[in-house]
C-alpha cells in the first residue's frame, strides 16, 4: 500500500513550489513545470521521495534509534509538537541553538537545569523561597521549556533528523553534515537537495502540506517500534519457552534415573581358633 497518495498529495498543495525567481537550480531534476510565475513540484518524485523517506526512518526506529524533528518557522511549530509527541520522538520547533548537536553536553547540562528547576517546583521548595526568586526561577524556567522542552528525555544524539525547510534551519543541517546525522526533510523549490540525504520535494511552507509529510513520518517511527516491540516480546516468549523446556526435561530426567542400591557391608570373617 502506498505510504501516501496522489490526492493527498494535491489536496495539501505539496506541489506549489516558490517563486520562479526564488529557486535553487539543483531542484531543476524535481520540478514538473511552472505556472503563473510559481514552479510546480513532479509529485511523482514527491511520492517517491516521501517513500524512500518513510521506509528508512521505519527501518531506524525498528534499530532502536530515535529522530530529532526540526521545524522552527511558524507554519511548522505545531505540526512538529504534536506529531513527534504522537511518536514519542524529539522535537525544536522554537529556536535553533548552536551547538545542539555538536556541542551536545553543554545542552544536556541546560536540560538538566531545566529538570531541576521543574523538580522545585513540584515537591515544594518554591514555597520556601521570596516572590522575586521565584519569579527568577520560572523565568529561567520558561526559557529553557521553550528552547529544550522537546528535548528533555533525549540522552544521546540522534540516529536521524527530519527538516523542515532545510534553507531555514541551515545550522541544524549542517551540524548534522558535521556528525554524519542523516537528514531527512521537506526540501522545497528554493533549496539546496544535494545537503539532503532523502529528500522530500514539497511544499514547506503550507499548513498543511506540512502536516501531511510530517505525520506520515510519525507513522512511520511509531510502525518501527511496533515490529520492534514485538519482535522483543517474541525473544521474550521464545526465552520463556526454552527455560519452560529445559526444566521439564531436567525433572523427567530426575524421575527416570536409576536409584543406585545401598552398598552392603562385606561378611565378617570368622576367626579360626589356632
Amino acid at each position: 500500500m502506498a505510504v501516501v497518495t496522489m490526492k493527498e498529495l494535491l489536496e495539501a498543495g505539496v506541489h506549489f513550489g516558490h517563486q520562479v525567481k526564488r529557486w535553487n537550480p539543483k531542484m531543476k531534476r524535481y520540478i514538473f513545470g511552472e505556472r503563473n510565475g510559481i514552479y510546480i513540484i513532479d509529485l511523482q518524485k514527491t511520492m517517491k521521495g516521501l517513500e524512500n523517506a518513510y521506509n528508512f526512518l521505519k527501518g531506524l526506529s525498528m534499530s532502536g534509534r530515535y529522530v530529532l524533528f526540526v521545524g522552527t518557522k511558524k507554519q511548522a511549530q505545531d505540526s512538529i509538537k504534536d506529531e513527534t509527541e504522537r511518536a514519542e520522538a524529539f522535537y525544536v520547533n522554537q529556536r535553533w541553538l548552536g551547538g545542539m548537536l555538536t556541542n551536545f553536553t553543554t545542552i544536556k547540562k541546560s536540560i538538566e537545569k531545566l529538570k531541576n528547576v521543574e523538580k522545585m517546583k513540584e515537591d515544594g521548595t518554591y514555597d520556601a523561597l521570596t516572590k522575586k526568586e521565584v519569579a527568577k526561577l520560572e523565568k529561567t524556567r520558561t526559557k529553557l521549556e521553550k528552547n529544550l522542552g522537546g528535548l528533555k528525555d533525549m540522552q544521546t544524539l540522534p540516529g536521524a533528523l527530519f527538516v523542515v525547510d532545510p534553507r531555514k534551519e541551515r545550522i541544524a543541517v549542517q551540524e548534522a553534515i558535521i556528525l554524519k546525522i542523516p537528514i531527512v526533510a521537506i526540501v522545497d523549490t528554493n533549496c539546496d537537495p544535494d545537503e539532503i540525504d532523502h529528500v522530500i520535494p514539497g511544499n514547506d511552507d503550507a499548513i498543511r502540506a506540512i502536516k501531511l509529510i510530517t505525520s506520515k513520518m510519525a507513522t512511520a517511527i511509531l510502525e518501527g517500534k511496533d515490529i520492534l516491540n514485538k519482535e522483543i516480546e517474541a525473544k521474550a516468549e521464545e526465552a520463556r519457552i526454552k527455560e519452560k523446556i529445559s526444566q521439564e526435561e531436567e525433572e523427567m530426567a530426575a524421575v527416570n534415573e536409576p536409584a543406585i542400591p545401598p552398598i552392603e557391608a562385606a561378611p565378617k570373617t570368622e576367626e579360626v581358633a589356632e
